[in-house]
């Protein structure tokens, strides 16, 4: 199945040729698409119906079908599941704020990288989203609610890195002039540390912000909570993000999920502190959400605020995230594992 939603116009102009029609309907093609976000070919008026029952017939658009959405009575945080083309489901959540309207996305069905305090791993990875996947989570979202989006955060279910070449073409096509057009600053990814893939970003020389999952000090306690800290260690990873600063000149950000009496001791601070002080950075604190497959508990307000005036004395740059839709299911990966869980148990009671 040829993807139309995640072409760039110049392919769009090369399958108006294939199709024997003008290159001009690709623009206008794109323009439905990624800027006024249309759901079915029939929206798209300005194309002859020929074409359109053409494009219905041989390249299905990517719409994601909502399936759920959960909605917090503290802050107005929404999370949705979203069914795919192939019955997989993703979440992505839309945190509202003064400056504006964010929102977090899923970039693959699962993932494989094992961290012990995340839903989103149980399970393992199950395939990568494509562009067009990534994009219609902000797309049904915008139209749902009816309010702009202004900022993206690739940091649902999912390691981007390891969708290394659809997550580039989504950056393109969420940036570009005919589509929403947000801008790149206004982007963050999120990785666990694979080396290679945030030096090949680095050359990329986009002005997105890059958010590294650091939650630990030091290798051994990085190692317990996360397996990819087996594979590459601290200093090779904080050396690839020092090596992202100096060609992208954008800031980096680290977020560090606290663990009570595993990572959020004050002489993990202070060794945190002392890796990071040459760095130009941003730490972004994290009470990690408890979930039930795992043993780990959100470490205390005290403990938190103790880490953060630690860190502060030391120089650095920190803030606590806030809690956006704490009366949900608030961590990465568990309204979808939810939904999982009782479609299977239905297939078991059936049986």
């Amino acid at each position: 199945m040829t993807d139309i939603k995640s072409m760039t116009v110049s392919q769009l102009q090369d399958l108006m040729v294939h199709l024997g029609d003008k290159p001009f309907r690709a623009k206008q093609i794109y323009g439905w698409m990624h800027g006024k976000l249309a759901a079915s070919y029939d929206e798209m008026t300005n194309l002859p119906k020929s074409l359109r029952e053409k494009l219905k017939e041989e390249y299905p658009l990517t719409v994601l079908e909502p399936v759920d959405v959960q909605v917090s009575r503290h802050d107005g945080t929404r999370k949705y599941l979203f069914r795919l083309y192939d019955g997989n489901v993703i979440e992505s959540v839309l945190m509202k704020y003064r400056h504006g309207n964010s929102v977090c996305i899923s970039s693959q069905v699962g993932c494989r990288m094992g961290c012990r305090f995340c839903a989103s791993t149980i399970g393992g990875l199950t395939r990568n989203l494509l562009p067009s996947e990534m994009l219609d989570q902000i797309y049904r979202i915008q139209t749902l609610t009816g309010e702009r989006v202004s900022n993206v955060v690739v940091m649902g279910t999912g390691e981007p890195l390891d969708n290394y070449d659809n997550l580039l073409r989504f950056i393109e096509i969420l940036t570009s002039e005919e589509g929403l057009n947000i801008s790149q600053r206004n982007l963050t990814v999120s990785t666990c540390g694979l080396v290679p893939m945030i030096e090949r970003l680095a050359e990329e020389k986009l002005q997105i912000t890059l958010a590294l999952s650091l939650h630990a000090p030091n290798d051994k306690k990085r190692q317990e909570l996360m397996p990819i800290a087996r594979k590459y260690s601290m200093e090779e990873v904080l050396n690839a993000c020092r090596e992202y600063f100096q060609k992208t000149g954008r800031r980096i950000t680290f977020e560090y999920s606290l663990v009570r009496g595993v990572n959020d001791f004050p002489e993990d601070a202070k060794e945190l502190a002392g890796r990071i002080k040459d760095m130009n950075c941003h730490v972004n604190l994290i009470p990690v959400n408890p979930i039930k497959e795992r043993d780990y508990r959100q470490a205390t307000h005290q403990a938190v605020e103790n880490f953060k005036i630690k860190l502060e004395k030391c120089g650095i740059n920190v803030t606590i995230r806030r809690e956006m839709g704490s009366d949900i299911d608030g961590a990465c990966g568990q309204l979808r594992k939810r939904f999982i869980d009782k479609r299977e148990s239905i297939k078991t009671d059936r049986k």
